[in-house]
């Protein structure tokens, strides 16, 4: 597993994918659809794969001493790493947020969705469909991506829409509570999020592992 990743980063991956990582930051903008920074996330690991394929490493990888499975794995670990490092910061930014900056008045009086364990649950479904519009779509001929990816762009924003809506409904403020509030909930909505992210994912690899298998490249 640690070879197939790092023929991703020293061989496949795109800078871009690595510095978008930072955009996990936005989950700092009070006033601001911080969910935004998931897309652009994605859209850094976009690069990686335009990078893959202009320089056929599909092709490449699939000539290697090693199964059309493990091509496909190599992608999957790749594109998860990227985003659990985002998620990682964003979920360290969200802890300061709840916590030493519990009292700051932009985030207090912020309209928009706060960073809270609901977001971050959204932010896991968010990349969950990632891999499953995009990666799977990609893997359907492990060469046109473009279609794949507007379609994600669609649903990711469409969800993040969704997600900035449902905290204005009645009884369902304690969506976008702050600071310690109604914690318990959210962090059940949390714990949703990321078997959300962990199925669709599972589910997405296997049906590509089929697909690569009777690809003829």
């Amino acid at each position: 597993m640690s070879n197939i990743l790092k023929k991703e980063i020293k061989l496949s991956a795109s800078i871009l994918s690595f510095l978008f990582i930072l955009f996990g930051f936005m989950f700092f903008l009070p006033g601001y659809p911080i969910l935004c920074g998931v897309f652009f996330v994605t859209l850094g690991i976009f690069q990686s794969f335009q990078n893959s394929r202009e320089t056929n490493d599909i092709l490449f990888s699939a000539l290697l001493p090693i199964a059309k499975r493990d091509v496909v794995k190599g992608k999957y670990i790749f594109v998860c790493f990227i985003e659990l490092c985002s998620l990682l910061l964003m979920g360290l930014i969200t802890i300061i947020r709840m916590t030493l900056l519990s009292d700051s008045a932009a985030y207090r009086s912020n309209a928009l969705m706060n960073a809270n364990p609901f977001a971050l649950g959204l932010a896991f479904c968010m990349f969950g469909l990632f891999n499953l519009l995009f990666v799977g779509g990609f893997f359907k001929t492990a060469y046109n991506f473009g279609k794949p990816f507007v379609t994600y762009i669609i649903v990711a924003f469409s969800t993040l829409g969704i997600g900035e809506s449902l905290h204005h409904f009645p009884n369902l403020g304690f969506l976008n509570a702050f600071g310690t509030e109604h914690l318990l909930i959210q962090l059940g909505l949390l714990l949703l999020g990321m078997i959300v992210f962990a199925v669709i994912t599972l589910v997405s690899f296997l049906k590509s592992c089929k697909r690569f298998e009777s690809i003829d490249l």
